[in-house]
């Protein structure tokens, strides 16, 4: 690749990505310490059901998100191998988000990812979807089959990775950007994949091997990626969990939750609670949530929330606030 093109930017270039993700300021010192001092408490909706459809959908009505409308959308799942949820996303949980958004006036909306180690052409194969987006009318980007000038490289001040890394033009210029995790534990030492995890299949292949040999840094390494972007909505299909094992094949456990908002540390805070309250591994169990190294670093750069006492799980049903209150105990303890 062409760092020199890349690695850059000029002022033009460098405040169009900032107005995606402001949270790429965070990294050159001071976007963190204003987001800790005006952040609110942040809202995220739960759903609990086991209709992934239904979810989906009364975690929309619930929650407040930037409006979709006139809008070119880019979703970005889980489709890092094609095994069946929560290895990868579910398909119709895939549906109903595309449903809502377009029903909500989206002009476009277009699914990108990258698969690993599996191709990513073969995975979108096996999973249908490339059948799915002509039923349902939406783009495809192979991140595997981009241009070089469609890569941009990052290396913020404080970046635990050596010489930075690169994330894809389509995502880090989108105009409203979906995140679409699933709820699981990893056992390859990122201890879980939700929402910040997410980010590592936005980057290329050749640097998975700088990711994979950096024990110690690794989970900061996967906060550090979510810096110069910014998703509008994140949905989190929490129906089937890994509790153990993961990210492909795990020991799994119904959780029948769907979980949406708009703040990726709150996000993956909830899910943790959720492994919690399932009973999981001790990489889960025996350390806070807070403590939690790809989350302590998301709050250090000013990513989202810095403390659970800043979630606020709205719910519409008495199922799902009977749960939600057992989540906010766990969350209450760090």
């Amino acid at each position: 690749m062409k760092e020199e093109k890349n690695s850059i930017m000029d002022r033009r270039q460098f405040i169009k990505n900032a107005a995606v993700g402001l949270s790429f300021f965070s990294s050159f010192g001071f976007g963190s310490l204003a987001a800790k001092e005006t952040r609110q408490k942040t809202k995220i909706a739960l759903v609990k059901t086991t209709d992934r459809a239904k979810g989906v959908q009364e975690a929309l009505r619930i929650l407040e998100f930037a409006p979709v409308k006139n809008k070119r959308v880019f979703i970005k799942p889980n489709f890092n191998t094609a095994d069946p949820s929560p290895g990868s996303t579910h398909n119709d949980t895939l549906s109903q988000l595309i449903a809502e958004i377009r029903n909500r006036g989206a002009s476009e909306i277009t699914v990108g990812d990258r698969s690993g180690p599996p191709e990513t052409k073969k995975v979108l194969e096996d999973k249908g979807i490339f059948d799915l987006a002509k039923k349902l009318d939406f783009k495809i980007i192979n991140f595997e089959e981009l241009p070089e000038n469609d890569w941009v490289h990052f290396n913020p001040p404080g970046s635990h990775w050596k010489n930075g890394f690169y994330l894809p033009r389509p995502v880090v210029e989108a105009e409203y950007l979906v995140s679409l995790c699933c709820l699981k534990t990893h056992q390859y030492g990122g201890v879980f994949t939700m929402s910040l995890k997410l980010s590592v299949g936005l980057t290329p292949k050749k640097l998975m091997g700088e990711l994979h040999s950096s024990t110690l840094d690794m989970r900061k390494m996967i906060a550090e990626l979510n810096q110069p972007y910014t998703p509008q909505l994140v949905i989190m299909d929490g129906m089937e969990a890994f509790v153990d094992g993961g990210p492909m094949k795990g020991t799994v456990k119904n959780a029948n939750v769907i979980v949406a908002g708009c703040d990726r540390v709150a996000i993956d805070a909830v899910g943790v609670a959720i492994l919690k309250e399932l009973g999981s591994n001790e990489n889960i169990m025996g350390k806070k949530i807070f403590d939690q190294e790809q989350i302590q670093r998301a709050a250090e750069l000013g990513l989202g929330i810095s403390n659970p006492g800043q979630i606020q799980l709205i719910t519409a049903d008495k199922a799902s606030s009977d749960y939600a209150q057992k989540l906010n105990e766990i969350l209450a303890k760090g």
